[in-house]
């Protein structure tokens, strides 16, 4: 369901649902949030994070989510465990984020997507209230009115205007996806221990 790969001072971890649409329960969202405290205790200096198959992840499970999963706080615990790391963090997202998967990919420092990749968070029509910390991540990407128009007018966003709005940084073509997120990490991997952090802790939000 998780996989984990440490080649040298690079994490690789793979959301491995792809007949679900990697969607997540709740066993799947403490394994990452486990796999990222092991990826520190390795002193790893970089983290991609990504998904096997078409999606990056439809967010909760369906049956779990009308189980309890969609107001959990494991989300929340797994988004702090990602912004709270201090190694580079890159989520590839290799197509569509939705729902509670968002909360991951904000807490990244870094996003790219590929063109097919579409963006929504439908917690107002279906009733919950989004992970107390992903409005504000959200935010600080795109502004406080086109979070709304994803939170509260469930907008559908495409990768061209996720990139126009922040919410992703690059559009990478599928094949080329993971290539370049570790052509983001070569620097960091080749920084001497700490100063990866030292550099996140400078820079603002």
């Amino acid at each position: 369901m998780i996989r984990s790969q440490q080649r040298g001072g690079l994490s690789l971890l793979t959301i491995d649902r792809p007949d679900k649409a990697n969607s997540l329960t709740g066993a799947m969202l403490r394994d990452l949030v486990a796999a990222l405290d092991r990826v520190e205790q390795a002193g790893a200096q970089a983290l991609i994070l990504t998904g096997a198959g078409k999606v990056f992840s439809a967010g909760a499970d369906l049956d779990e989510a009308r189980a309890g999963l969609a107001t959990a706080p494991e989300w929340e615990k797994l988004s702090a465990r990602m912004a709270a790391m201090p190694c580079l963090t890159i989520a590839a997202l290799n197509g569509t984020l939705a729902g509670g998967a968002f909360g991951m990919a904000l807490s990244c420092d870094i996003r790219l997507a590929v063109p097919e990749a579409r963006f929504f968070y439908p917690v107002m029509r279906l009733g919950f209230l989004p992970q107390p910390s992903d409005p504000g991540r959200l935010a600080a990407l795109v502004g406080p009115s086109r979070a709304r128009m994803i939170l509260m007018g469930g907008a559908r966003i495409e990768a061209a205007e996720a990139l126009a709005w922040g919410l992703v940084d690059r559009i990478v073509a599928a094949p080329d996806l993971l290539p370049a997120a570790e052509a983001l990490a070569v620097d960091a991997l080749a920084a001497a221990p700490g100063h990866v952090a030292t550099i996140k802790s400078m820079i603002p939000g």
